[in-house]
C-alpha cells in the first residue's frame, strides 16, 4: 500500500484554518475583545424569502406519496437547467443547451473535480495571487504549474506573453482575491490563445453578480470563440447566499473538443460515476431564486453588500491606501501601510483594531504586501471595522 505522496507537496493547513487558528488564539488571550471578520468570503444576509418559500413547498411535496423524489438527474432537473439558461440570456446574451448546464453543490466540488477529464500531463497555469483550492487540487495530483504574476504593474490583470504556455488556464473574473476583473477585450486574448494551443481555460465567474461595468462581461461565453476553449463554473453561494445551502453550476459547451472528444461527453460520463446530484428542495430553491421576484430580493441583498464596499473603499482613500475591487467585486485588495507584510499587517489589524483580514501572501507570492477583505458583513459592523481602522492608522 502507498499513500499518493503529492500530499505532502502542499501545506499541512488550509489559508483559512490558519486564520481561524490565529483569531482563536487572540480571542482567548483577549476575551473581552469584540472582533469583526472580514477575512473569509461568507456571506452573512439571509436566503430570499422567495428561496425559502421554495424549500418549504419542495419539503412538503418530499412528504407527500405523489410529491416524493428518489435519486434525480447527477447533471440536475431540467426546471433548474432551464432558469439558469435564461439567467444567461437575459444578464450576459449568452445561449445555453441543456445539456452544457451541469448543477452541482458548488463551484469549488467542480472546480477540482474537472481535473479528472485531464491528463496529468498537462501544465496547468494560475494567476499569482490566486484562491488557494486552483493550486492545492493540482499539486495533490502532481500537476507542473506555472505561476503568472499578478501585480501593480500589469493592475493584477496579467496576460498571455511572449512564450507563455501552457495547456490548462485558470482564470477568475471578478478575481478572487484581488477583485480586478477582466474587460471583453482582454479577455479575446486570453480566449484567442487557448483557442490557438489546444488549450482549456476553466472560467471561475463565482462573483457574476457583482459586475456593473458593461466592459467587464459576466460570463466568459459574451467572448467570442470561447465556446471552443472554455469551461465556465459558478454558484448561488454569492449570488443568492448560497454558502450554507450548497449549489453551483458548470457549463461545458458542446463545441469544445479536444483530441477528437467531446469534453462535455467526459464530464458528463464522470458525474454520472461519481456524484448523485444536489437534493431536489436546494434545486428548487435555487430556481426560485432566478424568478423574477427572487431576482429582485437577491439582488437587494447585492446592493447591500456594494454599500459596504463603498464604505471601506471610501475609507481607504481617506487613508490613501492603494487598493484593488469594490466595484464589480466584494473583495478589497488593499496595500499594507507602512511596508508592513502581510501578516505583519493581519496581525497589526487584528492586535490594534480586533478586524480580521486575509494575508495575501497566503494567495501567493505575488500577494506579499497586500490584505483581502470583504464587504460580506452588515453595515454596521463594517462601519464600525472602518471607523477603528481609521483611528489607529490615521
Amino acid at each position: 500500500m502507498h499513500i499518493n505522496s503529492n500530499y505532502q507537496n502542499i501545506s499541512e493547513t488550509y489559508l483559512f484554518s490558519e486564520i481561524a487558528a490565529r483569531v482563536k488564539r487572540y480571542q482567548e488571550e483577549n476575551p473581552d475583545a469584540k472582533i469583526i471578520k472580514m477575512g473569509i468570503g461568507d456571506v452573512t444576509r439571509p436566503l430570499c424569502s422567495a428561496a425559502v418559500e421554495a424549500l418549504k413547498k419542495a419539503a412538503d411535496e418530499m412528504g407527500t406519496k405523489e410529491g416524493f423524489k428518489g435519486y434525480g438527474p447527477e447533471q440536475g432537473y431540467d426546471f433548474l437547467k432551464s432558469a439558469l439558461a435564461s439567467y444567461y440570456q437575459k444578464t450576459s446574451a449568452v445561449e445555453l443547451q441543456l445539456d452544457e448546464i451541469f448543477v452541482s453543490d458548488g463551484a469549488k466540488s467542480d472546480i477540482g473535480n474537472i481535473l479528472d477529464i485531464f491528463s496529468n500531463d498537462n501544465v496547468i497555469a494560475v494567476t499569482d495571487p490566486v484562491y488557494p483550492v486552483y493550486v492545492d487540487t493540482n499539486v495533490m495530483a502532481g500537476r507542473k504549474i506555472t505561476y503568472i504574476p499578478a501585480n501593480k504593474d500589469n493592475g493584477f490583470l496579467p496576460m498571455p506573453t511572449e512564450g507563455f504556455e501552457a495547456d490548462i488556464i485558470y482564470l477568475c473574473s471578478p478575481n478572487n482575491p484581488t477583485g480586478a476583473a477582466y474587460t471583453k477585450d482582454q479577455l479575446k486574448v486570453w480566449v484567442d490563445y487557448a483557442n490557438s494551443h489546444d488549450a482549456v481555460i476553466l472560467f471561475d465567474s463565482a462573483y457574476e453578480a457583482f459586475v456593473t461595468d458593461p466592459k467587464v462581461p459576466r460570463s466568459i461565453y459574451a467572448v467570442e470563440g470561447a465556446r471552443t476553449c472554455a469551461i465556465e463554473f459558478c454558484s448561488f453561494s454569492k449570488t443568492a447566499g448560497f454558502t450554507g445551502t450548497r449549489c453551483g453550476y458548470t457549463i461545458v459547451p458542446n463545441d469544445l473538443i479536444r483530441e477528437g472528444v467531446k469534453l462535455q461527453k467526459m464530464w458528463l460520463r464522470r458525474q454520472t460515476t461519481k456524484f448523485n446530484g444536489v437534493s431536489y428542495p436546494v434545486q428548487c430553491a435555487a430556481a426560485a431564486c432566478l424568478s423574477k421576484e427572487g431576482l429582485e430580493q437577491i439582488r437587494a441583498n447585492l446592493e447591500y453588500y456594494k454599500y459596504n464596499a463603498d464604505v471601506m473603499t471610501s475609507t481607504f482613500n481617506e487613508l490613501g491606501w492603494p487598493y484593488y475591487g469594490g466595484t464589480n467585486s466584494p473583495y478589497i485588495w488593499v496595500k499594507c501601510p507602512d511596508n508592513m507584510s502581510s501578516w505583519e499587517f493581519f496581525d497589526a489589524l487584528l492586535g490594534k483594531a480586533n478586524v480580521v483580514g486575509t494575508p495575501g501572501e497566503g494567495f501567493g507570492k505575488s500577494g506579499e504586501g497586500y490584505l483581502r477583505l470583504t464587504s460580506f458583513n452588515t453595515h454596521g459592523n463594517t462601519m464600525e471595522a472602518m471607523r477603528r481602522i481609521k483611528e489607529v492608522f490615521k
